[in-house]
C-alpha cells in the first residue's frame, strides 16, 4: 500500500505541505506586533513577487471612444450611464486598456471601483459586450457584468484588461478565438526573468490608481478593487501592497493554496516562487487588515472549494480581531458554482467606501 501511494506525486507533495514551516507565519497578538509584521511580510512578499517594475515615463492617457448606453438591472431597472473606452501606459513599451463607468444620473463626485475580470474573454465580459460587439440585454456569464453593476449600484467603475485577456492578448490567442488569453506564456516568461504575472498585473492596479487622481468625477481618497477568480488574485495582492485601495471585494479567489493552487490544476499565473516559505493566503490577505475586506464564494466551487475559504477566512479573522476591526470583514458564501454573486459585495462596499 505504501509503495502505491509513493507511486501518487500529489501525496508526495501533500506530505511536502504538512513538513514545510513557513517564516512568517502571522502570529502576532498586539496591534504593534501586527503592523511590524505586515512591514516584514510585505517586504518578503515583494522579493518573492519580483522587484517592481520601472513606471512609463507619463501614463500619457488616451480616451479611445466615449458612449451614453443603457443597462438592465436584475430587478428589471434601466441604468443609463457613460462609457469611456481608453488607454494609459504602466510600463515603458506596455499599455493598459480599460473602461471608465459612470452612471448618468449621477451629478456630482462618486466612489470608484477598479474591476479586475478573471479568465475568460477579458474586460468586456464584465461590461455587457457580447462576442459580436453588442451589449447584452441582462447581465450574464458567470463574472454577471459585475462592472456595470457597480455603476447601477452608483458607483463610478474602472474596468482594466488584465495582462493576457481580451484586448491585451498575442496574436496566437487572438486567432484562436475570444476566449483564448496569453496567460500561459506570458506567465512562463515572467517567472523565467524572475518576475511574476501577478506583480506585472498589480503594477497595473498600481498605475490605474495615480490614472484615477487625475478623474475630477470620482473621490481620489475612496477607491476599491473588486475582482473575480484571476482578478480576485490581483485584487487581494493589490490592496495587500497599496494603502490607496480602502476597500476590496474578492469573489471567487480566496482559499487556502493548500487547497486550490497547490493541490489543483490552475493557470500558472497563479503561482509566486516560494510564497509558501513564508506564509498562506490569509497571511497575503492580513496586508489588507484593517480596511475592509469582503469575500464570497460558491458552495460548488470546483477550482476553489468552500470548506478552504472558510478556513482561510477564521485565520484571518482572527487578524482582525487583533487590530478591533472585525466589523471591517465579512463573508458570503452563496448556493453555486465558480461565479459572481454581490448580494454582499454592494452593501459592503456602500457602508464603508
Amino acid at each position: 500500500m505504501d509503495h502505491e501511494r509513493e507511486l501518487d506525486p500529489m501525496e508526495w507533495v501533500r506530505s511536502l505541505y504538512n513538513r514545510n514551516r513557513p517564516s512568517l507565519t502571522f502570529s502576532a497578538t498586539t496591534v504593534e506586533e501586527a503592523v511590524k509584521w505586515q512591514g516584514e511580510f510585505r517586504a518578503a512578499l515583494l522579493d518573492r513577487l519580483g522587484k517592481l517594475p520601472e513606471r512609463a515615463a507619463d501614463l500619457n492617457a488616451r480616451i479611445l471612444d466615449v458612449r451614453e448606453l443603457v443597462t438592465v438591472s436584475d430587478d428589471g431597472r434601466q441604468v443609463r450611464y457613460r462609457r469611456e473606452a481608453l488607454t494609459f501606459q504602466s510600463q515603458p513599451g506596455l499599455t493598459v486598456f480599460g473602461y471608465f463607468l459612470t452612471p448618468l444620473s449621477n451629478n456630482g463626485r462618486l466612489p470608484v471601483v477598479i474591476c479586475l475580470p478573471g479568465h475568460g474573454r477579458g474586460v468586456d465580459d464584465i461590461v455587457g459586450i457580447k462576442e459580436d460587439g453588442e451589449l447584452r440585454t441582462r447581465w450574464d456569464g458567470y463574472q454577471r457584468d459585475f462592472a456595470l453593476q457597480c455603476v447601477a449600484h452608483g458607483f463610478a467603475a474602472l474596468a482594466l484588461e488584465q495582462l493576457g485577456f481580451g484586448h491585451r492578448r498575442g496574436e496566437e490567442a487572438r486567432k484562436q478565438g475570444s476566449g483564448a488569453s496569453s496567460c500561459q506564456p506570458l506567465a512562463g516568461s515572467a517567472l523565467l526573468l524572475g518576475k511574476t504575472m501577478i506583480l506585472w498585473r498589480v503594477f497595473d492596479v498600481l498605475c490605474a490608481l495615480d490614472y484615477l487622481q487625475t478623474r475630477p468625477e470620482i473621490y481620489p481618497d475612496r477607491v476599491a478593487v473588486m475582482g473575480i477568480s484571476g482578478g480576485g488574485t490581483t485584487s487581494l495582492y493589490a490592496a495587500g501592497l497599496d494603502q490607496r485601495i480602502k476597500a476590496s471585494v474578492i469573489s471567487g479567489y480566496f482559499n487556502l493554496f493548500r487547497d486550490s493552487i497547490y493541490s489543483l490544476s490552475h493557470c500558472i499565473d497563479n503561482y509566486v516562487p516560494g510564497l509558501l516559505n513564508i506564509g498562506e493566503m490569509p497571511d497575503v490577505a492580513a496586508l489588507i487588515a484593517p480596511r475592509p475586506l469582503h469575500i464570497e464564494s460558491g458552495t460548488q466551487d470546483p477550482i476553489f472549494p468552500v470548506e478552504a475559504t472558510k478556513e482561510g477566512f477564521e485565520r484571518l479573522r482572527s487578524v482582525y480581531r487583533i487590530f478591533g476591526a472585525e466589523d471591517r470583514l465579512s463573508l458570503h458564501i452563496f448556493e453555486g458554482e465558480h461565479s459572481f454573486n454581490g448580494e454582499g459585495a454592494f452593501p459592503f462596499l456602500k457602508r464603508w467606501l
